[in-house]
């Protein structure tokens, strides 16, 4: 996040997060290429923002992560959010990540740690811990597999259907390889109903959860503030 530029509104979602905390009336920016942390923080002092709130803010924002969706027929079956740090998280930010995990998805799971690598999995629901640099990696990721295999299901039931109603027209005995064939196409079309109805739903709450979990979150701030001052030092441009 060192080398990173801000857009505006990018910018402004910062100010909000500032203001909040201090109260303070939030300011329109120009649009352009981009600020850096440094520019934001000479304009956060303008309108009398504390620098530290500006930091804050701006680590605040970049937080939660970005977001990963699977799709099947254009359904979101998997859902994941993957946030970085500037440095390694310690063991008891770990143990508290567990826990909130548990409290989050009401799932115990189960934890594994194989070198620098750590892992807490509940069935499809997983949370990975990885080094990513000088930092670490956090990968959050789960399937709804039983929404998986209906669906598929459905398209194997749809495959045979097309299958029986060829081996109708070939043989000439069409009428009862055809019946055949429409009770298999309004048996794929249960299953494809079974496996997609509750995914939408289900997929909006488990990106809501992970965004929370990512929000609480330790913030690394260590890299942004000391490019702050490397930027403080230099000057704007």
């Amino acid at each position: 996040m060192s080398d990173r530029r801000f857009n505006e509104e990018e910018v402004a979602a910062i100010f909000q997060h500032a203001t909040e905390a201090q109260q303070s009336p939030q300011r329109q920016l120009p649009s352009g290429d981009g600020l850096t942390l440094a520019e934001i923080q000479e304009i956060g002092r303008q309108i009398g923002l504390a620098p530290e709130l500006v930091i804050q803010a701006a680590a605040a924002y970049g937080q939660v992560g970005s977001a990963t969706t699977r799709r099947l027929l254009g359904l979101p079956i998997g859902v994941g959010r993957t946030i970085e740090f500037d440095r390694r998280l310690s063991e008891d930010e770990w143990e508290r990540l567990v826990l909130d995990l548990r409290e989050t998805f009401d799932a115990r799971g189960i934890v594994r740690r194989e070198g620098s690598f750590r892992e807490w999995a509940n069935g499809n629901l997983q949370a990975l811990l990885e080094p990513s640099g000088n930092g670490d990696r956090i990968r959050l990721r789960t399937v709804k597999g039983d929404a998986r295999a209906w669906i598929r299901g459905g398209l194997v039931t749809l495959g045979i259907a097309a299958v029986t109603t060829i081996a109708g027209l070939v043989s000439g005995t069409n009428h009862h390889y055809l019946t055949w064939a429409v009770e298999m196409v309004v048996i794929a079309a249960g299953q494809f109903v079974i496996g997609a109805i509750r995914v939408p739903g289900w997929a909006r709450l488990r990106r809501k959860q992970m965004e929370e979990i990512s929000g609480r979150l330790p913030l690394g701030l260590t890299s942004l503030q000391s490019q702050a001052s490397r930027d403080a030092e230099v000057g704007p441009g």
